[in-house]
C-alpha cells in the first residue's frame, strides 16, 4: 500500500477560480437547465390540455392566466429552452457522428446553438402574436 507520499505528487484537478470559462461549458449548463425548464413546460402544457378539456369557461379563465406579463416571461423562457434544446441537440447529432470536436468548430458551434436559441424563440413569439 502505498503512503502519504505517493498522493502528493498526483496531479489535482483545477479549481473552479482559476479554471477559465468557455462557451462549450457554457452549452453544456445551459443545455441541463434547458432540459429542466422544459420539464416546467411539460406541466404548463399539461395543465392547459386539463383547461382545454374542463370547457369553455375554464379554458378562457387559463388563457387570461397564462397571457398576463408574468406568464409571458415564463412562456418565453419556456420557448427559448426549447429553441436552443433542438439546436444544441442538432449539435449532439454531429458529435454522435464524430463531427465537431476541432476547439474552433466546437467553439462556433457553441456559439451557433446559442444565437439560434435565443432567435428561435424571438421568432416563435413574434409568430404567434403578429398571426
Amino acid at each position: 500500500m502505498a503512503g502519504p507520499q505517493a498522493n502528493d505528487k498526483r496531479p489535482l484537478s483545477p479549481h473552479l477560480q482559476v479554471w477559465r470559462w468557455h462557451v462549450t461549458m457554457a452549452t453544456s449548463i445551459f443545455h441541463r437547465a434547458s432540459g429542466v425548464a422544459l420539464y416546467l413546460g411539460a406541466i404548463v402544457l399539461t395543465a392547459w390540455v386539463v383547461a382545454l378539456a374542463s370547457g369553455p369557461a375554464a379554458y378562457a379563465d387559463f388563457m387570461s392566466f397564462l397571457m398576463s406579463p408574468l406568464c409571458l416571461l415564463i412562456l418565453f423562457g419556456i420557448t427559448a429552452a426549447a429553441c436552443y434544446h433542438l439546436a444544441n441537440g442538432i449539435r449532439h447529432l454531429a458529435w454522435d457522428a464524430g463531427k465537431g470536436f476541432d476547439p474552433k468548430v466546437s467553439t462556433a458551434t457553441g456559439w451557433a446553438t446559442i444565437v439560434a436559441g435565443a432567435v428561435g424563440a424571438v421568432l416563435v413569439f413574434a409568430l404567434a402574436f403578429l398571426a
